[in-house]
Formats: C-alpha cells, structure tokens, sequence
C-alpha cells in the first residue's frame, strides 16, 4: 500500500529510494550534530523522537503513533486500542542489564508504535540503552539478517534467540562512528533498503 508522505511522491519505488536517502542522511547528522545526546534514553518519548527525526521530512505520521492496526507477515502487532496502554508498561519496564534491556526491546517491536520505520528507529533506541547502561552498542554487521529477522518473530513467545544473537555482537566502541554508519546500513539491508551507504550522503 502507497504511504502518503508529504514529497506527494506517487510511485512505490520511488518513494522508498527517497525515504532511504534522506532519513539515512538525517541518521548521520543525528550522530555528527550530537543531538543523539538529547534523546530520552528508554523512553517512548526518546523512540518518538528518533522516529520524528529519521522520517518527519517524509511523513506527516513521524514520530506519532499510529491509528491503525499493522501486521507484518504472520505477526500482528500491538492493537491500536491496546497502543498506549503497552507503551506506559514499556516506559516503566527496568533497564538496568543486558537481558532486561532486550525484554524491553522486544516488547517495544511488539508494540510497533509507528505506522511505517519501527525497526530502524527502534534499533537506534536499543543501542542507546546499551550505551547507557552496560557501556556497550552492537555490531549490527555482526547480526546476520536472516537470523535477526526469525529471532525477532519468534521473540514474541521466546526471547532466548535474540538475546543469544545479539549477545555475541556488542562491543564498547559506543562512540565509534564507522561502527554506527555501517549499524544504520545494515538496520536498512534488514528492512529492504540497500540504494544508498549512510557515510556517503
């Protein structure tokens, strides 16, 4: 289905090549300009934020949460009525160690607040939990796709899978900038998006 976005952009294929090259654009200045620092670390505000500031040039749904029921594949996520009810549980959830910190990852992709770009905000959010709190980020380059993608379906029921995964993957270059240029292009390789490399832009 064709996302109306306010480049009034009527082609599909267009639309997700112009989605890709700004909001990766807008990633590397999230980094450069340090506004990454401003961020509410754990928080559905601190996501919405992100998500405002990857896409708020494309869409006029950015940084809002949605009001209409998504699925992706087999996976539903959280219904509209059930939507803010899940993010103050999110809010509240404890994010002091690694294994609560993924708990908190998974219920937020379960939640999947927005109606387009979750995965690629909330991968930004969940690295500057472990920033925070364990002093470390993940590798993104690390995290093979296709283990990273039926980990998180299967997180729903059990999140052992994914915490194996990205257990194995962190690092302490927190600050290291190659490190997070190539993590966003690889978060996009995940969803689809592979036109544009981030560093380039």
């Amino acid at each position: 289905m064709m996302l109306e976005n306010k480049l009034n952009i009527t082609n599909q294929i267009d639309l997700a090549k112009t989605e890709e090259k700004i909001s990766k654009q807008k990633a590397r200045k999230l980094f450069d300009t340090g506004d990454m620092n401003k961020i509410e670390v754990g928080k559905f505000a601190g996501l919405a934020f992100i998500h405002a500031y990857l896409f708020g040039e494309i869409y006029g749904f950015a940084g809002k949460i949605r009001d209409v029921n998504i699925a992706k594949g087999t996976t539903a996520f959280a219904r509209v009525m059930h939507l803010e009810a899940s993010l103050k549980h999110i809010d509240a959830m404890p994010q002091r160690s690694f294994e609560e910190i993924v708990e908190k990852y998974v219920e937020m992709n379960v939640a999947h607040p927005f109606r387009e770009g979750n995965g690629r905000a909330t991968r930004i959010w969940l690295d500057l939990l472990f920033k925070q709190a364990i002093g470390q980020v993940v590798d993104w380059n690390q995290v093979d796709k296709e283990s990273y993608l039926s980990a998180m379906q299967r997180s729903v029921i059990n999140d052992l899978e994914i915490k194996h995964l990205i257990k194995h993957t962190l690092t302490d270059k927190i600050d290291d900038r190659a490190l997070f240029m190539k993590g966003i292009d690889v978060s996009y390789y995940y969803e689809g998006y592979s036109e544009f490399k981030t560093e380039e832009l």
